[in-house]
This record gives C-alpha cells, sequence and structure tokens, in this order.
C-alpha cells in the first residue's frame, strides 16, 4: 500500500496528463443543463457561446454530495495508508462542506486517514496548491505536515482574473443588470476591471486603465503586484487559447523571473460563472 493519495476537485483546473501521471482522484461536480444536450461545441463554453446566440439558458453548477466523497474516499483508502482532499475554497462552494461529511460516513478507523484541506482558491489557484502537495508528498513528509504546511501556504497564493462579457455574471446573479451595463461601458473606454480572491471569496481587485486587451490587462497588473520577484504562475481559460497563449509568452519575455507550472482550460463550474472568454492567472512567490 502506498503512503499518501491526492483527492482534488477538477475545479483545481489541472491539465488530464498531471492528473493521470500522478494518479490524483479527481472529483466531479455537477454541471445541470438539459437544455444544452442539442448544442454543438468541443467543450462547454463554445456550447454556451452557441446558446447565448440561440436564447438558451445557461447551465447551473452545484458541487458533489457527501456520499460521492465518501465512495472515492473509499475507493482511494484501499490504495493509500492516508489521503490528502484539497476542494475548491468554501468561500466560492459548499465541496469543502460535502467532503467533512462525507468524511464523516467513513467508519471510524477510515476517518483519520483523510485530511481535508480548504485551498482558499479556484481554478488555477486551486491547481497551484494541488501541485504543492504534489511535492511535498515526494519530499516524504507525513500527512499531518503536509496539512500544516499546505493551509500555511494557501494564503500566499494570489489569483486575478478578467471576464470577456459580464453577461453570464448577471445570468447566474452574481452582479445586478446595473452592474453588468457599468462593465460593458467601461470596457468600450479601455478600463478592465479585475477579478481576483481575497481570504477565499471573489473580490474586485483593480481595475485597469488603457488596457487594450485581456492580457495586456493581466499582464500589467502581474508587473505591478510580482516586479521582479521569482515566482510560480498557472493560467487557465474558459475558452479563450489565443489570450492564454499571448498572455504565457508575454510573461515569458518580459517576467524573467517566473516559471509557468501549467496553462489549461478552465473547469466548467468556475467558467460557467465567469463566462466563456474568461481568462484567470495566479502565482506564488518561490
Amino acid at each position: 500500500m502506498q503512503t499518501i493519495g491526492l483527492v482534488i476537485g477538477e475545479t483545481a483546473s489541472l491539465p488530464k496528463e498531471i492528473t493521470d501521471r500522478q494518479q490524483m482522484a479527481v472529483v466531479p461536480y455537477i454541471v445541470d443543463w438539459e437544455e444544452g444536450e442539442g448544442l454543438s461545441g468541443k467543450n462547454i463554453f463554445e456550447r454556451m457561446r452557441e446558446a447565448d446566440q440561440r436564447g438558451i439558458k445557461g447551465p447551473k453548477t452545484s458541487q458533489p454530495s457527501p456520499f460521492i466523497f465518501q465512495k472515492v474516499f473509499k475507493e482511494e483508502l484501499e490504495k493509500y495508508q492516508n489521503i490528502i482532499c484539497i476542494t475548491l475554497s468554501s468561500g466560492v462552494s459548499g465541496g469543502y462542506n460535502s467532503a467533512l461529511q462525507g468524511r464523516e460516513m467513513l467508519q471510524e478507523h477510515e476517518k483519520k486517514r483523510v485530511h481535508i484541506v480548504d485551498s482558499l482558491n479556484a481554478t488555477a489557484g486551486e491547481g497551484l496548491l494541488v501541485l504543492k502537495a504534489r511535492d511535498l508528498i515526494e519530499s516524504n513528509k507525513n500527512a499531518e505536515e503536509i496539512v500544516k504546511e499546505l493551509k500555511e501556504f494557501a494564503p500566499k497564493i494570489h489569483l486575478i482574473g478578467m471576464i470577456e462579457d459580464p453577461r453570464w455574471l448577471e445570468a447566474n446573479g452574481r452582479i445586478t443588470p446595473a452592474l453588468a451595463s457599468l462593465v460593458r461601458q467601461m470596457q468600450k473606454i479601455g478600463m478592465r476591471p479585475l477579478i481576483g480572491l481575497k481570504k477565499g471569496v471573489v473580490k474586485p481587485v483593480a481595475l485597469k486603465m488603457q488596457a487594450k486587451d485581456v492580457p495586456t490587462a493581466l499582464l500589467k497588473e502581474l508587473k505591478k503586484e510580482t516586479g521582479n520577484k521569482k515566482i510560480k504562475l498557472a493560467i487557465s481559460h474558459a475558452d479563450n487559447p489565443e489570450g492564454a497563449q499571448k498572455l504565457k509568452e508575454m510573461i515569458e519575455k518580459e517576467l524573467k523571473n517566473t516559471e509557468i507550472a501549467f496553462l489549461s482550460l478552465m473547469d466548467p463550474i468556475i467558467g460557467v460563472h465567469a463566462g466563456p472568454g474568461t481568462l484567470v492567472c495566479a502565482w506564488f512567490e518561490v
């Protein structure tokens, strides 16, 4: 039996080649979209764009049930002496609480072997915490030491992002129609609001002026926040591969002390609310 296994949510937005290679158990979240079944598109974001054009309501999402977590925990406990489960921020989703409840449904001797960590982050930021956990496991630390380090490390991960259109945040009730209209007007004159996570909760974090496009605006904020510091960074996007690749190339050219951990398609749970075209980057100081 191996020592420590990782259970993560698909909300970590990690490329499948990483999760497969590291044998991570990925817990799926729930996307409920009956009206989207007949839509074309290679991913959910392409289908959302088509749905918008045809006046079809977008999907809804919810966290996995405690029973799903219990099932995954039991399966992984057959392979590992201990499990570390990392979830989407409890300030964004109920996934953390579902994981806690799922652990409580295990037998007493099993509960002690399951360790649950609130990432206080989402998408690329959550993915960076998972990679940190992987590194700590490979350093042969025990589960208790790793959990302690992860809880101390989680607040050090920063995340910023930009949406393409506030229409989806408005449709999901995350912002008011008046605010959505204001954001659109601001975008037309080159003012681009940045969103981020503060203590695990989504907040507006900055307003970038004279930013001709989203990658440029994100790069400006990165420069302001990181300077010449050595950082490790990840990028995720909601069907915006051109913007993600442009941001990656700009970072490689202008932020020489940056290591890019991964670039990936954003998970549907966060992406559904932010909407197609959203671009996010997360980082921590090395």
